[in-house]
């Protein structure tokens, strides 16, 4: 005779391990498969992928290394109510790489843009010389100088922490325009996704820059990726932090150390065009020099 089932008895519920393992397990996974290029992006794709991990598993949509591109639309669809275009474009390119990972996708395939449905404020967030030197006054001489460079080089924050002679560590092999560049000490930095790439230091800030090399390199670490650097610099999150709070005291408000190379980037893109005559130039230009690797991603710092 066959088990007679308990009228009461019920499946037992599938369960799937926290968003936040799922996402870190995920982005590692791709980061060791080549699938992610840099770590920086690795840990930007695993802020987005735990969120929509958590909604999956809320909705009943299974595990994220389950992920279908309906299930990664309906949750881009959510998302666009709530956040701005470039929140859900980083969202939507951490579920891209996902879906490729687990094959669903080719490496050619893609998820359609969606629009979001969250107005951005599409202002400048360049500041003047004037308010520049208003900051330099409320910061300390350290992060003071790290400040100056990051103003006369277009560099991120993080950068400032990977400085190194040109000479010493060339850059990776990529466009160069000939009007690349003002006059200066060449340099490198280690960009996003790991590029190399070449920056211009004034010869002034340059000599004090070397004043403060180090007799061996040290380990920093800033936003849980580790660097080598090779001059004791103030930079990262705490020299970010530092110059916001220096912003606010002088200005009353702050546009983020970041708005630093968004004044870099207007500053040459008019030096460039009263050089050669051309806009499109001037742009392509100022591209090389931020790092970009799409001309159109600097038209964001030329507003």
């Amino acid at each position: 005779m066959s088990k007679k089932v308990k009228p009461n008895s019920t499946k037992a519920q599938r369960t799937f391990a926290k968003g936040a393992s799922q996402a870190k397990g995920l982005s590692k996974a791709m980061f060791n498969s080549g699938r992610i290029s840099g770590l920086g992006t690795s840990l930007s794709y695993e802020s987005s992928l735990k969120l929509a991990a958590d909604w999956f598993r809320i909705t009943g949509r299974g595990a994220l290394h389950q992920l279908t591109p309906r299930a990664a639309k309906a949750y881009l669809y959510e998302r666009a109510k709530a956040v701005g275009q470039k929140t859900l474009d980083r969202d939507r390119q951490a579920l891209q790489a996902v879906l490729r990972q687990n094959g669903t996708f080719s490496d050619k395939q893609r998820l359609a843009v969606i629009k979001a449905e969250k107005q951005q404020q599409l202002k400048s967030r360049n500041y003047t010389a004037e308010q520049v030197g208003r900051i330099l006054a409320h910061q300390s001489d350290r992060n003071a100088f790290s400040t100056e460079l990051v103003a006369a080089a277009g560099l991120r924050a993080h950068e400032l922490l990977t400085i190194r002679l040109a000479i010493e560590r060339p850059m990776d092999d990529r466009p160069a325009a000939q009007e690349k560049f003002r006059e200066g000490i060449r340099y490198t930095v280690i960009g996003k996704g790991g590029l190399i790439r070449e920056v211009s230091v004034p010869e002034h800030l340059a000599k004090r820059l070397e004043s403060l090399r180090l007799q061996v390199p040290v380990d920093r670490k800033d936003r849980k990726i580790h660097y080598k650097s090779y001059y004791d610099l103030a930079g990262g999150q705490s020299w970010s932090q530092s110059f916001s709070c220096a912003s606010q005291a002088a200005l009353g408000f702050s546009n983020g150390a970041h708005g630093l190379r968004h004044t870099y980037a207007q500053e040459r893109h008019r030096e460039v065009q009263a050089l050669v005559g051309n806009s499109n130039i001037a742009r392509v230009v100022v591209s090389q020099e931020l790092g970009h690797f799409r001309p159109e991603i600097t038209d964001t710092y030329l507003r």
